[in-house]
């Protein structure tokens, strides 16, 4: 980590400081993520084996796992754990609930009605990572809008671990959310399987949830292929970006930049600071917690990255959020709420010393998926509306089309598209 005056940096050198590190996928994986696309799409089931031997080490004999383990895994979690997940699923749901859309019907001139319908996705695949730290909150907040949104059938892939298993708390969050479609495989294999379908893996519309470097790519190419699903969102390394003044309590700004860095190496962690001081005092912090951290190895190739930046105003902070669109972003500041109305690119904000982002990670009743790498200037986190669709209805009565026919005719003829204006006209026509 680094500390920087931002008045001190000239252009590039700004650039720099806000660069997100490894965000570029290199030829070669995006290579082997459009031949593992191409062969499950192929060969299938046992092609979906075949990359699960070969990158999981692993040989998984029936991908689908059986509910009675999905049951059991639930059963055996401690009861406090379960009391927690429950508690946690609840404030998800009252969140999302309140996001349900509902069908709108305008009548645009007398006798014209138009409407929007509003049509659930059919069937939804979720993504759910595995490895060290295995995201059953990542479940959560798939599942439980896909449940609001009226979603046809949600299935999940998550990828064996060393016993050749899917991990057991990912089991039971499955059990928690009702699910019980859910198979043992996981990297650009799942996505393909769940983009494609296969014999016994059923195609899917569209494909959520997070995951490393070839299942973001998987998602990017296969979004991208004739026939293929649709994603979520972009997606890349987590970030948080904190605001700190003098009021800040160091410890805990510390904290929440560890937070996020001891999610992958490549994790992006920026502080904003109202001076040197306020700087020097987080860093040291930093320093202090992040060795005793059983993640630290990771969390300390991610703080290699950071960047501590000090600046003069609010005005350059503002400039510094709306230009970077921080996935996280943490308002350490006496008064946050003064700087909001200004605020246009972030995923989602946690205002106050007592708003850590962990809060929102697992159980305020936020969503945790959220736009990274900038796309926060155009997307937004999951929410039931991602899990509809849209389809929009017009009706109008013979008095309608006489009154805005020939509008319609002039246009049509503007743009030279002759049978656009027959199509009304012969209404016209044949009708007294």
């Amino acid at each position: 980590m680094q500390i920087l005056n931002w008045n001190s940096l000239n252009p590039a050198q700004q650039t720099r400081a806000l660069q997100r590190p490894g965000t570029d996928t290199d030829a070669a994986t995006t290579a082997m993520v459009r031949k593992i696309l191409a062969t499950v799409r192929k060969d299938g089931d046992a092609a979906v084996r075949n990359y699960t031997q070969r990158f999981d080490g692993q040989t998984v004999a029936q991908t689908r796992v059986p509910a009675a383990q999905l049951q059991q895994a639930w059963q055996q979690l401690p009861e406090i754990q379960k009391t927690y997940m429950r508690r946690a699923c609840d404030n998800i749901k009252s969140f999302h609930q309140a996001q349900i859309p509902q069908p709108l019907a305008v009548e645009v001139e007398p006798g014209l009605v138009c409407q929007r319908l509003i049509r659930p996705i059919e069937r939804v695949g979720i993504y759910v990572p595995g490895g060290s730290a295995p995201l059953f909150s990542s479940l959560f907040m798939a599942a439980i809008p896909a449940k609001l949104a009226g979603v046809g059938s949600c299935i999940v892939a998550s990828p064996p671990g060393k016993d050749g298993k899917i991990a057991p708390v990912v089991l039971a969050a499955a059990s928690l959310c009702e699910l019980d479609e859910v198979y043992c495989m996981g990297g650009a294999q799942a996505i393909a399987a769940m983009g494609f379908g296969t014999t016994n893996i059923p195609r899917v519309d569209k494909v959520f949830g997070p995951g490393n470097q070839w299942v973001s790519e998987a998602k990017s190419q296969i979004s991208q292929s004739p026939g293929g699903p649709a994603i979520d969102l972009p997606a890349g390394p987590s970030e948080v970006m904190v605001l700190a003044d003098a009021d800040a309590n160091a410890k805990w700004v510390a904290a929440d930049l560890l937070s996020q860095a001891e999610h992958d190496p490549l994790a992006q962690v920026i502080l904003l600071a109202d001076c040197w001081q306020t700087a020097e005092q987080i860093e040291q912090q930093t320093k202090r917690q992040l060795a005793l951290l059983p993640r630290a190895d990771i969390a300390r190739a991610a703080m290699q990255n950071a960047s501590f930046i000090v600046v003069d105003t609010a005005k350059q902070m503002l400039e510094i959020i709306n230009t970077y669109a921080p996935e996280h972003l943490i308002l350490q500041l006496q008064n946050p709420r003064d700087l909001l109305a200004d605020i246009q690119n972030a995923g989602s904000i946690f205002i106050g010393a007592f708003t850590p982002e962990a809060l929102g990670d697992y159980a305020s009743g936020t969503n945790h998926v959220l736009p990274t790498s900038g796309a926060a200037r155009a997307y937004s986190g999951l929410g039931v509306e991602s899990f509809v669709k849209y389809i929009s209805l017009q009706e109008a009565s013979f008095a309608a089309l006489q009154n805005l026919g020939p509008v319609v005719m002039e246009l049509a003829n503007m743009e030279t598209l002759d049978a656009h204006a027959r199509a009304v006209a012969v209404r016209l026509q044949e009708i007294p």
